[in-house]
């Protein structure tokens, strides 16, 4: 085991709807346990919007207060032992950076870069299909911006990757 992962970290993993963020925070998930860590908490986006963002809406204020909120939590984590894999769009680069600098070295960046035409195929949550048909606006990567990073640790290409070669990828860079 590394003094990374026994330290605490947090894998923030930020894309677009349906890139497959959630997907892969639990597959890692499953590769740690498997490996014999036990401090792992998964924070996926959808769940905190229920719980602990409940509230707010879906302006770049919204969102970023939403973002903050739970790197906020996962850096209390990080910080205790834990190994937090964040599974959440976060689609502004700025609090992205915020959130690096708040977990003061206990954070790995994963850019999960799928395509946006992929992301539709996939439509996990149905949110493309809901903008189609002109239910939604303001979809992130659509007609909603989403920053990529700049200088992430890992780029994972789902559309090309297997579900095993994209957990790999990250287990190389937390190891």
């Amino acid at each position: 085991m590394t003094d990374r992962l026994e330290g605490g970290v947090t894998v923030w993993l930020t894309g677009l709807p349906s890139a497959g963020k959630t997907t892969l925070a639990h597959a890692l998930a499953k590769r740690l346990t498997d490996e014999g860590y036990s401090r792992i908490e998964v924070l996926d986006g959808d769940v905190a919007r229920e719980h602990l963002t409940a509230g707010l809406g879906f302006s770049a204020a919204d969102r970023a207060e939403n973002v903050r909120r739970i790197g906020w939590v996962a850096s209390l984590l990080a910080r205790n032992g834990v190994i937090v894999l964040a599974s959440v769009i976060s689609p502004y680069r700025a609090i992205r950076d915020e959130l690096r600098d708040l977990h003061a070295g206990r954070f790995v960046e994963v850019h999960v870069a799928t395509p946006v035409e992929v992301c539709a195929q996939r439509d996990v949550k149905g949110l493309y299909a809901r903008h189609r048909a002109g239910e939604i606006t303001n979809l992130t990567g659509v007609d909603d911006p989403y920053e990529p990073p700049l200088d992430p640790e890992v780029v994972l290409h789902t559309e090309a990757q297997t579900i095993e070669e994209s957990v790999e990828l990250v287990w190389q860079a937390l190891i």
